[in-house]
């Protein structure tokens, strides 16, 4: 099956067709900070002009919080393409963008044991 209808820019003998990189226009840096446990979510603000297929894509992943990780597995990009694309919807007002909590203490014991015992507890 060489040209898959439902994926168009993969190819089930050789891949992606084209370069990560090309969705990206080259660039590398995102304009936002974003890391790979930000939240984006979209606005409901149509972009301002007509986007790439990738950036569509991505943007329908997003109705509800979502990762920037979680968007990068679904449109099986590298991580910084992702956030660069995702960086895009977030300048043009399509998408907010969020850090993720973080437990300030990462090492409290409490909160170690509740994970230890939940992992248990699905093994």
């Amino acid at each position: 099956m060489p040209y898959r209808q439902d994926r168009p820019w993969l190819d089930d003998a050789a891949g992606r067709l084209i370069r990560p990189y090309t969705v990206s226009g080259g660039r590398t840096r995102p304009t936002a900070a974003l890391d790979l446990l930000s939240l984006v979510m979209a606005t409901g603000a149509p972009p301002p002009a007509p986007l790439g297929p990738e950036h569509t894509t991505a943007l329908g992943l997003c109705h509800g919080p979502t990762s920037v990780a979680e968007i990068a597995a679904h449109l099986r990009l590298p991580a910084v393409v992702t956030k660069v694309l995702l960086s895009d919807l977030v300048d043009c007002g399509a998408l907010t963008a969020r850090q993720p909590r973080h437990h300030h203490d990462s090492t409290d014991r409490s909160l170690l044991e509740a994970v230890l015992d939940g992992l248990r507890r699905r093994l």
